[in-house]
């Protein structure tokens, strides 16, 4: 598996000759899969129907608002949120994809850092956008996806769209024929950064182009591919690998109608990949584990039928997907592959679902690097690894510690052009030699390997010059059933060293299990001391947790479900 060549990849120049070869490619192909009204069935919309909506989107962009317009998009996952992207990029201008979750006052504040000047909303947003109109003075255009009624100088998104036809089919081209550079700032996104205040990406083209090409390259993906997107656009690594590739490979994209219709939505699109973030892939995982053990003699069986599953395997034959078809059925019957991001993974989460006849795979990434730098292979992977580095793509490591262990920096073609109008930030994220510094630490091992264990900026640095990453230790804390979310930090308690401290939200549904159904703080405090007690035995004496922090709320988030560190208590 070692050896195995890398899957061969077209090339692509820009997004509009990505397009243009996908339509004569899979024209009559669907390449989404969308619901007219909430809980009605799939429609298909082909990839010529896509690229005819895309032009005429275009085409009556550049004539409202002219070349070179900044348009930003504020929606839900929806069909005309992946019309209007292409539609901007592909001759208007710059697209500026923002983050729905966020409240008006930081809305109002990309908006006028970006220049927008254009804004496509959807109808959820217009409560949102009416609050803040007096703050954006450059956006000169609003454009609502859904009928704007009674609304004035709001222009209806469906009417944009067929004035663009009318305007093709009299033989206006300005778009069509309009030349993309792929080495120009296209696409401006901020960061979902836990601490620090958003920046603003800059990426071309370019950028994204090479590492849709490496990603296909690593993990193979085709026209019989169904993608079933549950993660917010906005965020990169769906927007590049849970779209842009699929319109590249000619894989289907179903729309996910929202968190809680996942479950139904798996059922009814039959996916044969998912994106997910780790916390999606611990619920996956809880649920058939809690399922598979609900009786003692259903564990009996489960635990049967995984030794059958492996001593099969063990002679080259794969009966899992029967063995398992219950599982199988949930996730609609066609799951092949789930690709995780965003976070590491506890190895033996993938593992269980690797064992149930389902390719599990991690990878690494960050919004300035297009975003993947590393990715597990499906034919070649480790699961307590990021990935390998992604073709074309070098990745190091500088300042190592006693323990081998440093910052990992990485050049290539997928490295961001800078953040927007902050050269200091850029020339401290990027040096002379071109190498973007992640921030993120951990070392290459002998197989080439990227191995993650935390953040520079996380990092507890005891008096005796020992580092501690609490990455690390919450990784085995969350192995726990009865621990949730974990934060582990180092208090400075007024004595010779910092006391590390693990902040810890529990798994109510597991303590009421252990406890009874109305546990008292100190039964709960005693419960979680004594699984911090059985980590502790894992551990080397200075990283070893002195003191417990029950938590009875959730930890802050940003929107892209991490939590936000300085919020320990």
């Amino acid at each position: 598996m070692k050896n195995r060549p890398l899957y061969e990849v077209r090339k692509i120049r820009d997004f509009k000759d990505m397009l243009q070869q996908s339509v004569s490619l899979f024209g009559d192909r669907p390449a989404f899969l969308v619901k007219k009204e909430r809980g009605g069935p799939y429609t298909e919309i082909t990839f010529k129907e896509y690229s005819n909506d895309v032009n005429a989107l275009g085409t009556a962009l550049l004539r409202l608002a002219g070349a070179g317009s900044r348009v930003a998009i504020l929606a839900e996952t929806r069909y005309e949120w992946y019309v209007s992207y292409l539609a901007v990029t592909n001759g208007v201008g710059v697209v500026v994809p923002l983050d729905k979750e966020l409240p008006g006052l930081e809305i109002a504040s990309m908006l006028n850092r970006a220049e927008a000047n254009v804004l496509i909303y959807s109808a959820a947003k217009q409560e949102l956008v009416g609050g803040i109109m007096d703050q954006i003075p450059g956006v000169k255009k609003f454009i609502c996806m859904d009928r704007p009624e009674g609304r004035e100088g709001i222009l209806y998104f469906w009417d944009l769209v067929e004035e663009g036809r009318r305007l093709l089919a009299e033989g206006e081209r300005s778009f069509l024929d309009a030349t993309v550079d792929p080495e120009a700032m296209t696409i401006l996104l901020f960061t979902s950064g836990t601490t620090d205040k958003a920046k603003a990406v800059m990426l071309c083209q370019r950028n994204i182009c090479s590492n849709i090409e490496g990603m296909c390259a690593m993990i193979y993906s085709d026209e019989n591919d169904r993608f079933l997107s549950v993660l917010p656009l906005h965020h990169t690594y769906e927007c590049t690998c849970g779209f842009l590739t699929e319109i590249y490979r000619g894989s289907s994209i179903a729309i996910c109608e929202g968190l809680l219709h996942i479950q139904q939505n798996i059922k009814e699109s039959k996916p044969t990949i998912l994106l997910v973030v780790p916390l999606m892939l611990e619920m996956f995982h809880r649920a058939i584990m809690k399922k598979a053990q609900a009786t003692p003699q259903m564990a009996r069986k489960f635990a049967f039928a995984r030794k059958l599953s492996k001593f099969l395997l063990f002679f080259g034959i794969d009966l899992r997907r029967k063995i398992f078809a219950p599982v199988h059925e949930n996730f609609g019957g066609r799951l092949r592959l789930i690709i995780s991001g965003g976070a590491p993974i506890d190895p033996k989460i993938l593992s269980d679902i690797q064992e149930l006849g389902i390719a599990c795979l991690q990878g690494y990434g960050l919004t300035e690097c297009s975003p993947i730098l590393a990715v597990n292979r499906d034919v070649y992977f480790k699961n307590h690894a990021a990935g390998l580095p992604m073709p074309g793509v070098e990745i190091r490591v500088i300042n190592k510690d006693e323990d081998g262990i440093g910052e990992f920096i990485a050049r290539g073609p997928n490295v961001m052009l800078g953040y927007y109008k902050d050269p200091e930030a850029t020339a401290e994220a990027i040096d002379e030699e071109g190498f973007f510094h992640t921030g993120d630490l951990g070392y290459i091992d002998e197989d080439g390997f990227v191995i993650i264990t935390g953040r520079k900026k996380n990092v507890i640095v005891l008096k005796n010059g020992k580092n501690i990453y609490p990455e690390e230790i919450e990784a085995l804390l969350l192995q726990s059933p009865y621990v949730c979310e974990v934060v582990v930090s180092g208090e400075d308690c007024g004595r010779d060293d910092l006391v590390l401290t693990a902040t810890i939200f529990p798994d109510m549904e597991a303590v009421q299990e252990a406890l009874g159904a109305e546990p008292s703080r100190e039964a709960i405090q005693a419960l979680l001391e004594e699984e911090v007690r059985k980590v502790n035995e894992k551990l080397v004496a200075y990283k070893r947790i002195r003191r417990v922090i029950y938590r009875d709320t959730e930890f802050e988030k940003t929107t892209s479900r991490k939590i936000r560190r300085q919020y320990k208590k």
